[in-house]
């Protein structure tokens, strides 16, 4: 039987707060700005990615739970899963489990210290754009 693997902001809704997750890319110079380019660069061979392996083990050896995850849900579109991660910790500087997340990710200057993973926050307040997507039947009317 498949794995459900719920939308990032889906997970937020459910969660009720703000969230953080990972995502791999081929190259981390790419041009954000250009979105055929942006897409291209996130079509990676994640199950064979070192990083996301190392990172992984990492999650489990430190009793992280780490969840697969879709990226923001558009209306109309639907996208395959790339190695997503959804990590469930809250958002919280203060928050000891989150700052060893954050140390592990980021150096002190907020730059990503692994060339091939990039790392958001999605705010509950840019979840809840999608709360639609919630209601009963709300599949079954898309015209895709």
């Amino acid at each position: 039987m498949p794995m459900l693997i719920n939308y990032i902001d889906k997970i937020a809704r459910d969660k009720q707060r703000g969230v953080v997750y990972i995502e791999f890319c081929k190259q981390p110079d790419f041009n954000r700005r250009d979105i055929d380019e942006y897409h291209e660069n996130l079509f990676i061979d994640y199950e064979n990615l070192e990083i996301r392996k190392t990172l992984l083990q990492w999650f489990a050896d430190n009793h992280i739970a780490v969840h697969p995850c879709g990226p923001f849900a558009r209306a109309g579109r639907i996208e395959r899963y790339r190695g997503q991660l959804y990590i469930d910790v809250p958002f919280d500087k203060n928050d000891p489990i989150y700052q060893k997340v954050e140390n592990l990710l980021e150096n002190e200057d907020g730059t990503m210290k692994f060339p091939q993973v990039l790392f958001f926050y999605l705010p509950l307040e840019a979840a809840m754009e999608n709360a639609h997507h919630d209601e009963p039947g709300y599949e079954d009317n898309l015209d895709l």
